[in-house]
């Protein structure tokens, strides 16, 4: 075959059975790579000796925005998205106050909203997404907040966490794990997860701790990463997880 009939071959297009192919070895590949890590018994026999500790450090753990109602608790997530749950706190009392209802909310401007939510972050589009919130739950849910995940899942401004949350918390029910900043840091510092991306995570999470833990897990180790294994200062010559955590920092001599 001469150089050149090679040369025309090589760049000829590729089959319509060749893309197929390439194609599936693409998705396998994806799904590999997005599969949660199969633990072995002895990384579930040293996670369930880290919940056993915290537990013991934090056995009435629970959720630290405040709330009187599950429509509370929803509207107080949403607005912990970047930021703290004591600045949420500090924010909540004058929203329900003013509009203490889905209907209410539903109906407040937006610009209204935006004010009082301002020192929250991100307030246009939490505040956008408050008040469709609202309108939904009023369209929708008869003004309730329902208890279903898909149905959470269809509410503006409500992911994965938001909807662990709510059910967790309100509900006492469990689909996955909540996962936030604190939890993500831990998770990655314990050797839980190898993953930045919070599905990845909650799924690793929910392949290695026992699923009647998962509620507080999440409660205790927001906990954990509040008062002692801060993101930038970790105390973990305090911390009691210290000789289970291949992260933890030598005491200094």
């Amino acid at each position: 075959m001469s150089a050149k009939k090679k040369s025309a071959r090589s760049t000829r297009p590729a089959t319509k059975k060749a893309r197929k192919k390439s194609a599936t070895k693409k998705a396998a590949k994806r799904r590999k790579a997005s599969a949660p890590r199969r633990p072995s018994p002895v990384a579930r026999a040293r996670a369930v000796e880290v919940l056993a500790r915290l537990g013991r450090r934090y056995p009435d753990a629970d959720c630290a925005l405040d709330h009187a109602d599950a429509f509370q608790l929803l509207a107080a997530t949403i607005l912990s998205a970047q930021c703290t749950d004591a600045r949420v706190n500090l924010v909540t009392p004058e929203l329900f106050a003013r509009w203490p209802t889905p209907a209410a909310l539903a109906r407040a401007p937006q610009e209204e909203v935006e004010q009082v939510i301002h020192s929250t972050g991100f307030f246009r589009n939490k505040a956008k997404n408050l008040i469709a919130m609202a309108s939904r739950l009023e369209q929708v849910y008869g003004g309730d907040v329902p208890r279903g995940m898909d149905d959470l899942l269809t509410l503006p401004g409500v992911a994965r966490k938001t909807a662990n949350v709510v059910r967790g918390v309100v509900f006492g029910l469990a689909d996955g794990v909540v996962v936030d900043t604190h939890v993500k840091r831990i998770a990655g510092l314990l050797g839980w997860t190898k993953s930045a991306d919070p599905v990845r995570i909650e799924a690793d999470l929910m392949a290695l701790l026992p699923p009647e833990s998962w509620i507080e897990a999440s409660h205790r180790l927001i906990l954990l990463g509040r008062e002692i294994c801060i993101a930038r200062r970790p105390r973990c010559d305090a911390c009691p997880l210290a000789d289970l955590c291949p992260s933890a920092r030598p005491a200094a001599g």
